[in-house]
């Protein structure tokens, strides 16, 4: 059945786990990168296009540079819903204003066409990434009109978006851009502005892929650019992980929108095939670093992983999407397994530096030969700066995956301190979650208001808790949606278990066979070979007792699981999420245990 995301701001992560996350994201994460964009000169570049400076050495960065400024708007705006800042306000209103000053008078922007193509539009489509551009652009703007009200990007965009209708499209031009993105754009901002053609734009450049409109394809292939197979016809993604994860999300949002069953039970097809056999442990995707790209079914070699943190950001928007489509779990499972691993591995505690690639090993010896590599550490920016900004408007609007709700009641989807109201049919209803998730398996929910009809609470039961306990008002219910009238200060437990626990590999992932993985709860763990005093790439588990201790001191608060050895000795694991932080080295989630 499907399901609503909840309206802004009825949610609220109040503390915990993602709120610390969030607060980091909010005090240092965003403020310093404004000082990159600064320094990278990525806010020259549109000065320049505004005719604020002068051209001078004319563009700075990467030729898509202007969606690292989209990208930290939207988050400036999400964070404006959170915990407003006069000092947000602020940025929000001098780049907004930066910006309009640098669209045309036909409503086209880019600084980069702009500065070094002297104005020549869409001839490069395949590599030029402007309608990628253009859809960042379009997320901020709804993100601003969504959270703050203001409108000045969203009529930017709109003018944009209108130019964009009158370009492409049946009887105009056939093309569609190489680094899709445009798709979800196009459909976010026609459900905030109902304008009909927005809709059709973005149903056309889903269904103009796999016709070869990017012919010829380059040294990597139409599969890089999603232009092989026709949308509907794909059952495997192939080809560069952003981009296919990308045009999935927004083919989804297309499907919902068109009321298409075809084309959503294709995406589902896909995104079923992509978590069977081609996913980490993590949630990461991408395992080939040639072309950034999925590999074949289960070709998942920990050490060789590109796993980008991009990618695994694309994969929650996907699988929010389906989630919303279908009231499935499986896909709110897949997104908080990829947000505890693959998504906060790609920033540091302090919120400050960042990986590209999130690796699942790093041999004893690794040679740092790339600045994404793994074993260079985390770094404080990129040149092509994707992965920053994009994890900074993940944390910012991560508060609207709390809950989702339909006609007949709530449904909690990510455990987190959290207050919540919102309207159902019939009537108003509210409660508060207490849980030290995911370090501890006890979920609170207290109801804080509700009407005189019944309603549903559903709580979501994680496809890894195979054990657990559901009480209201401290009387065993059965594990399921909940459905009754419900008065103010009613109480309900669910009860987690939250343990350490070994993970066998599947089989055909031949990389890894003979080896196991520690999780506990959500999280996936590692070794670090800091915490061991034998060699990681030389060390194997046995049988035995997994022996916890929380460590208030260590990491920023963690729990540490001690795994027994062939030695006698025990490994000391730590949360998948924390490592690099105190060190770089040698790591690795699959040990073996032949």
């Amino acid at each position: 059945m499907p399901l609503r995301p909840l309206p802004l701001g009825a949610a609220k992560i109040t503390d915990g786990f993602w709120r610390e996350r969030q607060e980091i994201n909010r005090t240092s994460t965003i403020p310093a990168a404004a000082r990159r964009l600064e320094e990278a000169g990525t806010l020259r570049n549109l000065r320049r296009a505004a005719g604020h400076e002068p051209v001078g050495d004319g563009f700075a960065g990467k030729l898509f540079a202007d969606t690292d400024v989209y990208k930290w708007l939207e988050a400036v705006a999400w964070e404006q819903t959170r915990s407003p800042s006069p000092e947000l306000a602020e940025w929000q209103t001098a780049t907004n204003a930066l910006v309009e000053a640098a669209q045309e008078p036909d409503g086209y922007l880019n600084s980069y066409v702009r500065l070094v193509l002297d104005g020549e539009r869409f001839g490069d489509l395949e590599k030029g990434h402007e309608l990628y551009c253009a859809g960042h652009l379009l997320q901020a703007a709804v993100a601003q009109s969504r959270a703050t009200g203001d409108r000045t990007l969203l009529e930017v965009a709109t003018r944009f978006a209108d130019l964009l209708c009158k370009t492409f499209g049946p009887g105009r031009t056939e093309g569609i851009d190489g680094h899709p993105l445009i798709e979800m754009a196009l459909v976010d901002l026609y459900r905030e502005t109902g304008t009909s053609s927005y809709l059709e734009l973005a149903s056309y450049f889903v269904e103009a892929r796999g016709h070869g409109l990017l012919e010829p394809p380059g040294h990597h292939g139409p599969a890089y650019f999603q232009d092989h197979l026709p949308v509907r016809s794909v059952r495997t993604l192939a080809g560069h992980a952003v981009r296919a994860l990308y045009l999935a999300a927004g083919a989804t949002d297309v499907a919902v929108e068109t009321g298409d069953p075809e084309l959503l039970d294709a995406l589902k097809a896909s995104w079923q095939t992509m978590v069977d056999s081609q996913t980490y442990l993590t949630g990461g995707v991408g395992s080939r670093w040639y072309g950034e790209a999925f590999g074949d079914p289960f070709e998942l070699p920990p050490d060789a992983a590109y796993c980008e943190t991009c990618a695994a950001i694309a994969s929650v928007q996907w699988s929010w999407r389906l989630l919303l489509a279908t009231g499935e779990s499986q896909y709110a499972d897949l997104i908080e397994r990829t947000l505890y691993n693959a998504v906060i591995s790609g920033v540091s505690l302090t919120g400050r530096e960042f990986f590209y690639v999130n690796t699942l090993k790093v041999r004893q010896g690794a040679f740092a030969d790339d600045q994404r590599s793994a074993a260079a550490g985390r770094q404080g920016w990129f040149g092509t700066a994707c992965c920053p900004p994009n994890v900074m408007r993940t944390l910012s609007s991560l508060d609207q995956l709390v809950a989702t709700s339909d006609d007949d009641g709530v449904q909690l989807q990510l455990y987190t301190p959290a207050s919540v109201r919102v309207e159902l049919p019939v009537g108003a209803v509210g409660f508060e979650v207490e849980t030290r998730y995911p370090w501890h398996g006890t979920v609170t929910v207290r109801v804080t208001e509700a009407p005189q009809e019944p309603w549903t609470l559903g709580l979501r039961i994680p496809a890894w808790a195979d054990d657990c306990t559901l009480t209201v008002n401290g009387v065993e219910q059965s594990v399921g949606p909940l459905r009754r009238v419900w008065a103010v200060g009613d109480e309900v437990v669910l009860e987690l278990p939250v343990q350490a626990r070994r993970t066998v590999p599947d089989d055909r992932v031949d990389s890894v066979r003979g080896c196991v993985a520690i999780e506990r709860g959500p999280l996936v763990y590692c070794f670090e070979q800091l915490d061991q005093d034998v060699v990681l790439d030389e060390a194997a588990v046995v049988a035995g007792d997994l022996l916890e201790a929380e460590r208030p001191e260590l990491l920023g608060g963690v729990t540490t699981v001690e795994v027994p050895a062939r030695d006698g000795r025990t490994f000391t694991a730590i949360p998948y999420y924390a490592w690099a932080n105190r060190a770089v080295g040698p790591m690795t989630v699959w040990i073996d245990a032949r």
